[in-house]
């Protein structure tokens, strides 16, 4: 079954960065990406790639190859799902803020009506992907809808769940450790289905690296990928903390456990902690479907990865406070980054807004930089607390264009964000123009503590 026209739903994150390196890559298959969003879609459509909603490194380049000629971005979903052969479903799946599950289980509203949309439009058999991340079993009530909706059109349902990091999404993409696809695969049309979808990812990723299991294994490895990587990053938190009391310094005992084979480098970097749209989601959802079955014990050992995560936003909130005397009413801090990571300009989840929520609750006055997030977000952001009036935030919060501005006049500088550009920030000046004694909080172990302190800084480092 060869594949020529794909319509994916959902031009966010996960959904354009995808289909752009599937255009790119596969120039005889149309690639059509739909939102309702009209603005995010113009901004796909704007004239200079530089433009597009999403920042990562190399996306624009990829766009602007295969825009207009095999790639393209439009609100007419109707159109896109009638043309499609298949469908890859990419919408937002956000923790529930209300009922049953509020707080942890996935908001499953945007991908039930995706699938009741696909039913209402489809005339010809779909092949219908999640690339969502979604709850195990997910699966079997799309198939529910699908199935059922009596116009005598066959679906297949596979789970192709994404497995990129933000900041190197294009790299991921063009380079995977691995792809998984999860379909029927006891049956010859989930069989042709899986293989369709594998025929697509061939045209650049060797079959080695392409996986086909079944669908729930498939749901349920996403899951399990990220919480992985989350209980890393707590792991190192909790003993950053204790590396604090004792004299130990992190970095190396980090650097030490990591060249154990067994355990591997990577994800071993203390942190002010981990954000992103994944992490705390993914790990909501894992707790919550365990306790679902009765696996109350699976739960608390999942559960722990978020209360730690959670515990090291506040207590380097607290340390900022307790530095500066107990108090930080009416003094001015200044945040360096609000992205959740370097090279994104994704804010979901950000330490940052946690941070500055804390401190803006003892009466700070904080002033944000961050040379990828537009101001109006980092007031959302807050906004989304419901802690304070969105009057407030506004009035308490300024968002300014250069780190020096931020730093001018300030009692002290968090950083929050590893953005390379702050290594090589001229720290003489900043220490010069800043109130003393001048505090400096590194939350991201970004910074050099020698050449800082020779300065004259008082410097604080997680984990040191």
């Amino acid at each position: 079954m060869k594949i020529k026209n794909i319509c994916c739903i959902g031009a966010g994150y996960v959904g354009g960065p995808t289909m752009a390196v599937i255009a790119q890559k596969c120039p005889e298959i149309d690639v059509t990406v739909v939102d309702i969003n009209k603005e995010r879609i113009a901004a796909w459509n704007d004239e200079d790639v530089e433009n597009i909603p999403i920042y990562e490194p190399g996306l624009s380049a990829v766009v602007k190859e295969a825009r207009g000629r095999n790639l393209f971005f439009s609100t007419d979903v109707d159109a896109a799902i009638d043309k499609a052969d298949m469908i890859f479903i990419s919408v937002n799946t956000p923790t529930k803020t209300y009922g049953i599950g509020k707080g942890m289980a996935a908001d499953l509203k945007y991908i039930e009506l995706c699938a009741r949309q696909i039913a209402r439009v489809s005339k010809n058999d779909k092949i219908v992907v999640e690339k969502s991340t979604l709850p195990v079993r997910t699966a079997e009530a799309l198939k529910n809808i699908l199935d059922n909706t009596g116009n005598g059109v066959n679906y297949q349902i596979l789970s192709n769940p994404e497995f990129l990091a933000e900041g190197t999404a294009v790299d991921d993409l063009m380079n995977p450790d691995r792809v998984l696809i999860g379909g029927d695969i006891d049956t010859p049309e989930g069989k042709e289905a899986v293989e369709a979808l594998v025929d697509v990812y061939a045209h650049w990723v060797p079959r080695e690296r392409l996986l086909t299991t079944n669908v729930w294994s498939s749901e349920l490895s996403k899951l399990t990928a990220n919480a992985f990587l989350a209980q890393r990053v707590s792991s190192i938190n909790a003993m950053s903390e204790l590396c604090e009391k004792t004299g130990a310094d992190v970095n190396e005992v980090a650097k030490a456990v990591g060249m154990d084979s067994r355990i591997g480098p990577k994800f071993l970097k203390s942190s002010v902690g981990f954000g992103g749209s994944c992490f705390q989601k993914d790990i909501l959802n894992l707790v919550y479907i365990s306790k679902s079955f009765g696996l109350n014990e699976v739960a608390d050992y999942w559960e722990q990865v978020i209360l730690m995560n959670d515990h090291q936003k506040r207590r380097f909130a607290a340390k900022i406070v307790q530095t500066l005397f107990n108090t930080v009413s009416g003094k001015k801090i200044a945040l360096l980054g609000w992205a959740f990571k370097k090279d994104t300009n994704d804010t979901r989840e950000s330490a940052a807004i946690y941070v500055a929520d804390y401190l803006l609750n003892e009466q700070a006055e904080i002033v944000v930089y961050d040379p990828k997030v537009k101001t109006e977000q980092i007031y959302a952001d807050l906004d989304y607390l419901n802690t304070r009036s969105s009057e407030e935030n506004r009035a308490r919060v300024k968002v300014v264009n250069t780190p020096y501005e931020a730093t001018k006049d300030a009692h002290a500088v968090a950083v929050l964000t590893e953005w390379d550009e702050f290594i090589a920030l001229d720290w003489k000046k900043i220490y010069e123009e800043m109130l003393k004694p001048a505090f400096l909080f590194d939350g991201r172990r970004l910074l050099e503590r020698k050449t800082k302190e020779e300065i004259g800084f008082e410097f604080y480092a997680i984990g040191s």
